[in-house]
């Protein structure tokens, strides 16, 4: 099925060379060639994927990616970064990007990711639907409708993925998770080299849901294996 892609890449040759092997597979592609037009171009339009360079003119991609994932709508983004840029891809996949390709890149790695995200996007249409109804552990109540989550009825700020991560485990409270298989769920790609991104999400997740961050009674961490919603927290913590 023909996909709407954004390509927001500085450097000419590049971003005419994705342009040219995306339309070989039949998507239309729209090329922004710098930070500000990227960021209203990806604000103001539907796209089924966004491939994002992290150095761009302008606006950086990093602030890109953490200002589209502050929109209820969501869109696939693939990050491409220097080789040597380890730290923007860590934030990057920190920030929300599903993906990322290195440069120098092959385009045939760079055309697979591109059909790998579209169709992982493709069958998350086709799945039912979780039913969007307020699920409350103890003070703490997520509303999937509105993507809002309140703490003894006061309103607190998640990013996207944040807000993800904590429906995903309330959905299954009791359930443990390993690292892996939450990157796999929430953000969609298994890389082990990356499951420090999943604590990171956990530690900030609970600096804004518990108590007491340092001892949490709602994320918990079950050693060696991963982490899971305390099905029994809502005794303790309801206000």
């Amino acid at each position: 099925m023909r996909k709407k892609i954004l390509v927001i890449e500085d450097e000419y040759d590049i971003a005419e060379l994705i342009r040219l092997h995306l339309e070989d597979l039949d998507h239309d592609v729209t090329v922004a060639r710098d930070g500000h037009t990227g960021l209203s171009r990806g604000s103001a339009g539907l796209w089924d994927l966004i491939i994002l360079d992290l150095r761009l003119p302008g606006v950086d991609g990093l602030e890109i990616c953490r200002s589209l994932r502050q929109k209820s709508e969501y869109v696939p983004i693939l990050m491409l970064t220097s080789k040597s840029s380890e730290l923007d891809r860590v934030v990057g996949l920190e920030l929300g990007a599903d993906d990322y390709v290195t440069k120098p890149f092959s385009v045939l790695e760079l055309m697979a990711r591109v059909k790998a995200i579209l169709r992982r996007a493709e069958l998350s249409r086709k799945l039912p639907k979780a039913p969007q109804r307020e699920t409350r552990m103890g003070c703490v109540k997520i509303d999937p409708a509105t993507r809002s989550v309140t703490v003894r009825g006061e309103s607190v700020e998640l990013t996207a993925k944040e807000f993800d991560l904590l429906l995903h485990f309330a959905s299954n409270p009791g359930r443990v998770y390993r690292r892996a298989e939450l990157l796999d769920s929430v953000w969609g790609y298994g890389n082990a080299g990356y499951e420090h991104t999943v604590n990171s999400h956990i530690n900030r997740l609970r600096a804004k849901i518990e108590d007491d961050p340092a001892h949490p009674e709602l994320i918990v961490t079950v050693w060696g294996v991963g982490y899971k919603i305390n099905a029994t927290a809502g005794d303790r913590l309801t206000a």
